[in-house]
């Protein structure tokens, strides 16, 4: 398999006039590759450039709109409630974070549910908006289901994740970005481009076998016959219930306080198999650090926190410890340097992208 590394601006360009074309209108297709490029740069391939065909499929489906509409449906000091329409989830959440950061400013801590939303992309980007504010951000989303409960074999839920961001006296935030899920459905497509086989202890059939094949995993969710396992693993020997209780906090943040739908609701297709919204629900939070302490007293503290891990002894044979975000941090420092890496599969989706949107753009492959 070869891999072309492809200029940072070269891939922006390319996604912002394919979403465009796709009548996305050019200010919310700058944010929507800001958080795709954003994923690029930090090293998570799962939800980059790889995933723009997916939201231009579902523009092309009319399960997504390409001009985002927010309508606020409740409103407080500290709190909102916003219908998404099914706009660009990217754009959404981001005036949802951009509210909490607004409304934290007066209240100290703000919260925005958000309802009839799409896939938003990297859950830590919108956590590292209130971290640029000298703030404190978090983000969770729900998504369709493809994960099991502890003891079950249906996938009841998705892969919904956790985003936690502050800053710190260094140029490193700590940024915690997971899903509630040993794996996420992004990284099992990567691993499909890559024809590669899924870690054994991922995911497991209805009969409690091992799945390793990311093109079965994948049809396997969609059939109900195959899902992927929380966080920990199978049962509780290894406390997978732990993973399957945060994903059901998830849950309740992103669908109680909106009032949205839950589980198989947010599949994607109806009863007869039709493709629909997916109405995912969001739940953002900012925390103005300045209404509990100095900002720079904070900072030292989460710094002094993150040097004492990284300063602590080290298992036989590992010569670093890294924090939450750590590594994330440096790649984006070198990736800009080398380009994007784009491979065989990629390369091709994005030929055909070119070709069926006549775009005006040339590749080095």
């Amino acid at each position: 398999m070869s891999t072309i590394y492809v200029p940072v601006d070269t891939i922006k360009k390319f996604m912002s006039l394919a979403l465009q074309k796709s009548g996305v209108p050019e200010p919310d297709a700058e944010i929507v590759v800001d958080v795709l490029i954003s994923s690029d740069l930090r090293g998570i391939e799962s939800h980059g450039i790889g995933r723009l065909k997916m939201y231009l499929d579902f523009i092309k489906a009319g399960v997504q709109n390409p001009v985002t509409d927010i309508q606020i449906v409740k409103e407080t000091p500290g709190t909102a409630l916003l219908d998404g329409n099914f706009g660009m989830g990217h754009v959404i959440s981001y005036r949802a974070m951009e509210l909490a950061i607004k409304k934290a400013k007066q209240t100290g801590i703000a919260a925005i549910a958000v309802r009839n939303s799409t896939h938003l992309g990297i859950c830590g980007y919108y956590p590292l908006m209130a971290v640029k504010q000298s703030m404190a951000g978090l983000a969770f989303t729900n998504a369709r289901p493809s994960v099991v409960p502890t003891f079950g074999v249906d996938p009841m839920f998705g892969t919904n994740p956790i985003g936690f961001g502050v800053p710190t006296d260094e140029d490193c935030p700590f940024l915690l970005d997971m899903a509630t899920s040993i794996g996420q459905r992004g990284k099992i497509e990567v691993f499909e481009r890559e024809k590669k086989n899924i870690p054994e202890g991922w995911a497991i059939t209805r009969d409690g076998e091992y799945i390793t094949d990311p093109g079965e995993l994948i049809k396997a969710t969609v059939h109900k016959v195959g899902a992927l396992l929380p966080l920990g693993g199978l049962g509780e020997e290894t406390s997978g219930h732990k993973g399957y209780g945060l994903a059901l906090m998830v849950e309740i943040l992103s669908s109680c306080f909106s009032g949205g739908p839950f589980g198989w609701d947010l599949s994607g297709f109806d009863k007869n198999g039709k493709k629909i919204p997916n109405r995912l629900g969001h739940f953002f939070i900012a925390i103005d650090i300045s209404h509990f302490i100095e900002v720079e007293r904070f900072k030292k503290i989460a710094g002094d926190i993150a040097r004492s891990m990284r300063n602590s002894a080290k298992y036989p044979g590992e010569k670093r410890i890294y924090t939450a975000g750590e590594k994330e941090f440096l790649k984006e420092q070198k990736i800009p340097q080398s380009g994007i890496p784009v491979n065989d599969s990629l390369q091709k989706v994005i030929k055909d992208t070119i070709r069926e949107y006549q775009l005006e753009i040339k590749m080095p492959f």
